[in-house]
């Protein structure tokens, strides 16, 4: 079996916090460029603190159009009706 260099990653030192428009979490390596629809969410470190974090903020795992649905009109939009 055949290895090159670029099938050897090196252990990754520092995450980010990352989290999408449906407000859910996800670690990703500090270094490397965000996919698409990923926003950078202010905390980084190594993964353990990262994931304590995500542990301590995301308390509702439904994502955000879910739970949106679920709450119903705004109260502003019901009084206007």
């Amino acid at each position: 079996m055949s290895s090159s260099a670029n099938d050897i990653q090196a252990p990754v030192a520092e995450y980010r916090v990352v989290m999408n428009h449906e407000e859910q979490y996800s670690v990703w390596p500090a270094g490397r460029e965000l996919p698409a629809g990923w926003r950078d969410a202010g905390v980084r470190g190594d993964k353990e603190t990262c994931l304590a974090h995500i542990e301590e903020v995301w308390t509702d795992m439904r994502p955000l159009s879910l739970r949106t649905q679920l709450a119903g009109p705004a109260p502003e939009a019901e009084a206007r009706a």
